[in-house]
């Protein structure tokens, strides 16, 4: 059996320990709240990650694009949310799937919905409604979530509910605040359901959440359907954010010292913004690096004196002098955009390397 030791670097690793031990817990706190587990697999974008969460309950899947759905509809994935605005000059590429699955779209215009009933597909249209994010999204004290609705209804199509994503949670500088972007969510989707069932537009179901809600959230009442995603494999500012703990980050990136400086008391590893994207975590709380690195010394801690403080294209510059040759490893601040980065996990336990599993980082 293959150890890290022997893995050319960047390398991707995913703890199968640690990864087990996310989706269990994830799947049992949906069941606690009652609510129905649709994972966001841009996360992942792993085959076999996705099948470890149908196995444990997940119903369906979300997708942020229509190669993501395409490539998880060939997995055997029959049951699929679209969750991004419908893009007109696809809708061709979206009929096509939705004639062999189960296919979720979303809208939050007329215009939308017009390319949809142009598009003569059997879609599922859920109305995208903005709690607060301010990024997409229809406000829900307008009168544009029942007229959009109706035109769904009238039109022919499915209506399969109203969706929110509360990525405001990422913006939260407490435990509180976060809780409180979290309730404000549900009741908001809560009572707009009840709303449009009174005006005769019953809502099938309500789908909101992220990784950072969830960890809050005390009741989903009113609530069928979540869609956390960054939970599977967890990162840095999950950590920050106390939606978990450091040992429950399930990948980090292996990386090797190519150069040292000890009169500036830096080195430079093989991890650039190639392997760790350049998103810097959450900056809003006084903190900014772009990854944090394990004491390989005392697990499930990190070095005091060390992390990634500047990255270009493949250079990742290390706040310490570390012998060349050294191995590290990094835990990213976001790993949905790390993984992008590479095109397949090292599936590992402990320092033995179990297996390889592709990433479908199709676009």
């Amino acid at each position: 059996m293959s150890t890290i030791h022997d893995l050319p670097t960047p390398a991707l690793l995913l703890d199968i320990d640690v990864l087990e031990g996310n989706l269990k817990r994830m799947s049992g706190r949906c069941k606690e709240l009652g609510v129905r587990l649709r994972p966001h697999v841009k996360t992942h974008k792993c085959l076999e990650v996705a099948l470890a969460q149908r196995a444990l309950g997940a119903q369906g899947i979300t997708v942020s694009t229509l190669p993501e759905a395409r490539a998880f509809a060939d997995g055997g994935f029959d049951d699929i949310t679209w969750a991004f605005p419908v893009i007109p000059g696809r809708l061709h590429e979206a009929a096509e799937l939705a004639a062999r699955v189960r296919l979720g779209v979303v809208v939050d215009s007329m215009t939308a919905v017009d390319g949809l009933i142009a598009a003569g597909a059997p879609f599922r249209v859920w109305i995208k409604i903005d709690c607060g994010y301010g990024r997409v999204g229809v406000d829900p004290g307008s009168a544009a979530p029942g007229a959009l609705a109706e035109r769904v209804i009238d039109a022919g199509l499915e209506l399969a509910g109203i969706l929110s994503h509360s990525g405001n949670a990422y913006h939260a500088a407490s435990r509180s605040e976060m809780a409180r972007m979290a309730d404000l969510e549900r009741r908001t989707m809560a009572d707009l359901a009840t709303e449009l069932a009174t005006e005769g537009i019953p809502i099938p179901d309500t789908s909101i959440g992220s990784t950072p809600s969830m960890s809050s959230y005390r009741s989903l009442q009113g609530v069928t359907e979540v869609r956390p995603g960054n939970y599977a494999l967890h990162d840095y500012t999950q950590v920050l954010l106390g939606s978990c703990d450091l040992d429950e980050c399930a990948a980090t990136v292996l990386t090797t010292v190519v150069s040292t400086r000890p009169d500036r008391d830096t080195s430079v590893v093989d991890a650039g913004a190639l392997a760790m994207s350049l998103d810097p975590g959450p900056t809003h709380m006084g903190r900014r690096s772009f990854g944090e690195i394990l004491d390989e010394r005392a697990p499930g801690t990190l070095r005091r004196n060390a992390r990634l403080t500047s990255l270009s294209q493949e250079h990742g510059i290390v706040s310490c002098s570390l012998d060349v040759g050294t191995r590290i490893r990094v835990v990213p601040n976001h790993s949905c955009l790390t993984v992008a980065c590479f095109d397949a996990f090292s599936v590992v336990r402990g320092d033995d390397v179990l297996d390889s599993w592709p990433i479908l980082r199709h676009r």
